[in-house]
């Protein structure tokens, strides 16, 4: 078989199981079997398909098939540039929590000139939210906290990966911090507990609920984090978090209440959507 033919017969495979993109996701898994990039596969397209390439793939795209995300298949997924390990046990990245990553940068710049916040990443699964800040903002000291011992191996490796220093802290959500910091930052479980069943077979099956669920009304955890916030926050300090669009309202309405915050901030994504909550501290000292 060329490898022409197993990409035709992958795509075509992979389309009459009505998977998105199949063109695409039939390369991905190819140049994952063969173990190369996009224009070497095409370089390749005449030549016959190695030996036992062909067990190889018919493996990965049986995984496919039975509902597993690619992004677990192939252990890699883009996140705002660069490429994070992604393994079972961490939430896969999605394009709009880039929206969160770029509001605290935006925060950064405008309130440490140093460009040397402290930073805390919470619930941070994959590293994504906390690498990449650590990327971005290399005066900073980044923490990154989860309760998962799983979770945290991964982000070590993406560390690593990406040659940033992130401090891990395993523990639930604010607990383990050894000191305020000047940003809390976090993708939390905002997923109602009567959405769940909604959910797309391959999250609901493959990806882990903790990560996912958060209450009756989906802010359990959240509310939480957003209580506890002020003990752990430097003078002025600020809190951004990743919501649903339809919480955006209630939970706005919520935090103003508490009177601890003196701007609360509803940031929309480039679709159009409330994607981020932004509370800033009243500074203690006014």
């Amino acid at each position: 078989m060329k490898v022409k033919e197993a990409l035709h017969d992958t795509a075509k495979t992979l389309a009459a199981k009505a998977v998105d993109e199949a063109v695409l996701e039939a390369e991905l898994l190819l140049m994952h079997a063969m173990g190369l990039e996009r224009v070497g596969l095409y370089m390749r397209l005449e030549d016959d398909l190695p030996l036992g390439y062909d067990s190889t793939l018919f493996q990965l795209v049986g995984r496919r098939l039975r509902g597993e995300p690619i992004a677990y298949i192939l252990e890699h997924r883009e996140f705002y540039g660069l490429d994070f390990y992604i393994g079972a046990g961490v939430l896969i990245p999605r394009p709009e929590t880039e929206t969160l990553v770029e509001a605290v940068v935006a925060f950064a710049h405008s309130n440490f000139a140093s460009g040397d916040p402290i930073i805390a990443d919470i619930g941070t699964g994959s590293g994504a939210i906390a690498v990449s800040l650590a990327h971005l903002l290399p005066e900073s000291k980044v923490y990154a906290t989860d309760i998962s011992m799983q979770a945290l191996d991964i982000a070590a490796l993406n560390g690593i990966r990406h040659s940033v220093r992130v401090e891990l802290l395993q523990g639930d959500l604010l607990t383990p911090l050894p000191q305020p910091v000047d940003i809390i930052v976090a993708n939390l479980p905002y997923v109602r507990d009567d959405e769940f069943s909604g959910l797309s077979a391959e999250i609901r099956n493959h990806e882990p609920r903790i990560a996912l669920s958060g209450g009756s009304d989906g802010l359990d955890i959240t509310r939480r984090l957003i209580a506890d916030a002020p003990r752990k926050l430097r003078d002025g300090g600020a809190v951004l978090l990743e919501i649903a669009p339809s919480q955006a309202e209630p939970l706005a309405s919520w935090v103003a209440g508490l009177g601890a915050w003196s701007h609360v901030e509803l940031l929309k994504d480039c679709g159009g959507f409330v994607r981020v909550l932004q509370l800033v501290l009243t500074k203690r000292n006014s």
